[in-house]
This record gives structure tokens, sequence and C-alpha cells, in this order.
């Protein structure tokens, strides 16, 4: 069988038909079925999906700790399968449950860290330095991490896995259980690491992360990828912006009034709920204009307007024909993330 030539040089990661699939209870379960995807160097990319579709299986196939069935993968121009000890050389993972050791310090985990990956004594304390400043973890180094708040400690879970400056950094749903305030720190924090050149490639459930911190973003389903794109584009290609007035005028005048509308903005979609109009539509700027054209032409004041902007919830509702909401709100993982997590557990 020929060996499939290595990526472009300025891909981070490049996956090609990846499957992965577990035996459970004599039945075969599939959790990563045919993912092609390639990440660029020195982007934020988002693997965008509910519990259970695949996400966590994929990031461990492309850090080594599981075996794919069939595929190819390179992460930061190293064969997975072929050279799995020159791509953990060459990335930095933070899974879900970290790794530091909570009776040591901050500064000590780092450099325990430092000294693992090769680094001399001196080489560890200058990066354990830059590190602490970069991720606002100064004051922190001396103390035990026991004592971190759960924000604290995964800014130290991120300064672990980048201490010997990675090519590519994997964090697996890196902000699960942040409050909003630490959350939105750590984004921060990544994408200065973005700034400085490192690939990001993290797995989420969460819309808004997904959306405000990815460059890109692939939402997956049963291990498939059902879009790939931008947040931007996604929202765009899949749905559209939605106006909603309240007219004054009484009820039985909204349905003409909802078709005259309709014409007007060139709505793609007109529905009238609890006395309002809503038209779905491509243009909005120019759709707003023409409703407020329409209404001024008829004398009819307007009581409320709204702009509703796409999301990935509607990219996702409009795949499968469900939320992501709900979808990740249907409880745990299934068996085959289960039998995944058993299996990365003897991988490591």
């Amino acid at each position: 069988m020929p060996v499939p030539p290595p990526p472009a040089a300025l891909s981070a990661v490049d996956i090609s038909g990846l499957w992965k699939s577990f035996q459970l209870k004599g039945k075969t379960v599939e959790a990563v079925s045919g993912i092609d995807l390639t990440v660029a160097e020195g982007e934020i990319f988002g693997l965008l999906g509910p519990n259970g579709a695949g996400k966590t299986t994929t990031l461990r196939i492309l850090t080594t700790l599981l075996p794919a069935d069939a595929g190819t993968a390179y992460v930061a121009g190293a064969d997975v399968r072929r050279d799995p000890a020159l791509v953990r050389r060459r990335i930095g993972y933070v899974g879900q449950l970290g790794g530091a050791d909570a009776s040591a310090t901050g500064r000590e985990n780092l450099l325990l860290a430092g000294r693992l990956y090769g680094l001399s004594a001196g080489a560890a304390r200058r990066r354990c330095d830059e590190l602490t400043d970069v991720l606002g973890l100064s004051e922190l180094a001396g103390r035990a991490v026991r004592s971190y708040s759960g924000g604290q400690r995964r800014r130290l879970e991120v300064a672990l896995g980048i201490m010997h400056k990675p090519r590519v950094l994997f964090l697996d749903e890196p902000t699960t259980g942040l409050d909003p305030q630490n959350r939105a720190n750590l984004w921060a924090q990544l994408r200065s690491l973005r700034d400085r050149g490192t690939t990001v490639f993290l797995t989420t459930h969460y819309l808004d992360e997904a959306d405000q911190l990815s460059d890109r973003v692939a939402i997956v389903d049963h291990g498939r990828v059902i879009a790939l794109g931008t947040p931007e584009e996604l929202k765009r290609r899949y749905s559209a912006d939605t106006i909603s007035v309240i007219p004054d005028v009484g009820a039985p005048g909204l349905p003409e009034l909802s078709r005259v509308l309709s014409e007007a903005a060139s709505a793609t979609e007109a529905t009238i709920e609890h006395g309002a109009i809503r038209l779905t539509v491509a243009d909005t700027k120019r759709a707003m204009t023409a409703l407020l054209g329409a209404l001024a032409a008829r004398e009819i004041d307007l009581l409320a307007a709204s702009v509703g902007r796409p999301s990935l919830d509607d990219v996702f509702l409009r795949e499968t024909g469900r939320s992501l909401r709900d979808a990740g709100a249907a409880g745990g993982p299934p068996a085959a993330e289960s039998a995944d997590a058993g299996t990365a557990e003897v991988a490591a």
C-alpha cells in the first residue's frame, strides 16, 4: 500500500478519511466516520458538536492517545500513525481533567514540565517566567495548585501544554466548568497564543465559544463533519437574518400586511406570531428600509422592531433537524465516548 504524501507546509493538521469504531455489547459503534479536515498554521480551529459527537475521539487520535481504524492524519508535519513520538514532541495537549500536580506549586509544575521536555534548568526558569507573565500567573506561581480557582488552574494547565513551545496546542473542552469571567479571560489568553504563532485546536460544545473564539469551525455530529467554515460563513450559508416588526394594526389586518411587507422586503419566509410579523431576509439593511417605507406609505405606526442574527445552532438545526443545545443537553456521552475514555486511559 503506497504511503500518502506529507501535507502542505502551511498545514498544522491534515486529516483524511479518519475512522474509529468501538465494540460495545456485541455491536459496532462508529465514533468517527470518515472525517476530512485541514487546519492552517496560526489559526484557532474549533471542533463543535454535542456530547458524544466524536470530538474527543478525534482529538485523542490526533494526539496519539488512540489509534485510528482507517485514514491518515498529519500533525505539525508528522504522521500520527508512523511517527507518534515526533508528533508528541511537536504538540501540547490539555485534556478535560488537566494534568497539574495539586500538591506542587505552579512554578514547580512548570519547571518539571520543562525539564521533561529537555530544557536546561536555566531555559526552563526563563520559559516559566515568560508564561506566568503572559498567562497572568506570576502572583500565583509560588502557591500550591490546590489553592487555585478553576480559572487559574485552567490557565496553568494551558501553560503546561505550551511549556516546550509546541507548534500545535490541543484543548479538549477548555472552559467547561468556568464562570463567564474566567471563560472570557482564557479566550483572551488563547487569542494571544494564536497571535504569537501557536495553532490552537479545541473541542467544545459551547456555541458562543466556537462562534467568538474560533477562526474556523467544523460542526460534527455522529462522527461526521456536517459543516465547515468560518462562523460567519456558516451562519450566512445556512441561515439568514430575521426582522420582527409589531405594527399598530389589529389582528385581522396582519395577514394582508404580512404579505405586503414580505414583498417589499424580498423576504424568503414570513410568519405571524403574537401580533408580530417575522420576516426572513437576505439583506437586513435594504429590507428594513423597504419595510419602513411600506409602513409609512400606508400610514401605519411601528410599535417595535428587532433584528435576529443567525447562530451556529441554526446551522446545526438546518443540517440535523434538531437543536445543538437540545442534543448537547440530552445527558452524558454515549457508550462510544465512554469506551473512548477508557481506551485513552490505557493508551496514555
